[in-house]
């Protein structure tokens, strides 16, 4: 296993309450990063806060409730993160859930959500953060400042019944893109994953819903994964996700921007 040690550098982790983004700050941590994490639910914040410190009860852990679609929060947040630790290295963009919608039943309304949470969930941290990444990436010795945004296999691989999250996520792939080319200059990078399904919590309610009486998490989620034509025969783990946000944002990557890593177990079909 490679090592890595972070002393020094600041990650800043959005919806880092649970999942994908609680994961990553675990590695963040132990690998001696300093953590600053957001999310909406206050209750949900203050438990991932818990679990943190008693895991890593000597790391500097900040937990902010924040919706990252309120600019005033965003920007109250990334406040909070200078006067703790005067810096930001690495930022996460962890956006939310996909809606699951055909275009015969997405109304007006629907497309302006999914659009305003895929594009703002990114533009708006991304915003408030570029003044410490940047600067960041000035420091002699650093030699990294990163953005990575988890992002979706339906950006490249639409479903027609997530029509509106689909259509949503190959925009944000652009932006993703296009900021790569905008920030290299300023030797900021910015990556993407693109993840098929990974457990969390949307699944687990579906599954305490729709399962078999007496039908296992596991042989539910292999049942699934077999109609869905996963190669790999079971859904991601929030952890396998997180490992490949770590590397896309530490200078284990230090030579890749503008690019992302597929995180689907196989079930991508293109080449």
């Amino acid at each position: 296993m490679i090592q890595i040690d972070l002393t020094g550098q600041v990650a800043v982790v959005t919806g880092g309450s649970s999942g994908i983004g609680l994961a990553t700050a675990e590695l963040f941590l132990r690998a001696g990063a300093s953590v600053a994490i957001c999310g909406r639910d206050a209750e949900r914040l203050a438990q991932a806060e818990g679990a943190l410190n008693a895991q890593f009860p000597a790391a500097q852990l900040l937990a902010e409730r924040c919706d990252v679609l309120d600019a005033e929060q965003v920007s109250a947040f990334a406040q909070a993160v200078q006067a703790r630790f005067g810096r930001t290295d690495m930022l996460v963009n962890n956006a939310g859930q996909g809606r699951v919608s055909t275009f015969a039943d997405t109304t007006d309304d629907a497309w302006r959500e999914e659009l305003d949470l895929k594009y703002f969930s990114v533009i708006r941290p991304t915003r408030a953060f570029l003044p410490m990444l940047r600067d960041a990436a000035g420091t002699a010795g650093s030699g990294n400042a990163s953005i990575v945004c988890v992002n979706s296999l339906l950006a490249l691989q639409p479903e027609p019944h997530m029509v509106a999250t689909s259509s949503a996520r190959a925009g944000l792939l652009s932006l993703i893109k296009s900021l790569a080319v905008e920030l290299a200059p300023q030797r900021i990078r910015v990556n993407s994953i693109l993840i098929g399904i990974v457990e969390s919590g949307q699944w687990r309610r579906r599954f305490a819903t729709q399962a078999a009486p007496g039908q296992s998490w596991e042989d539910w989620t292999a049942e699934l994964a077999r109609k869905k034509n996963i190669p790999l025969g079971r859904f991601g783990r929030p952890e396998e996700a997180a490992q490949a946000l770590f590397y896309l944002a530490t200078h284990l990557s230090s030579y890749t921007t503008g690019s992302h890593i597929d995180v689907s177990g196989g079930n991508a079909r293109h080449v």
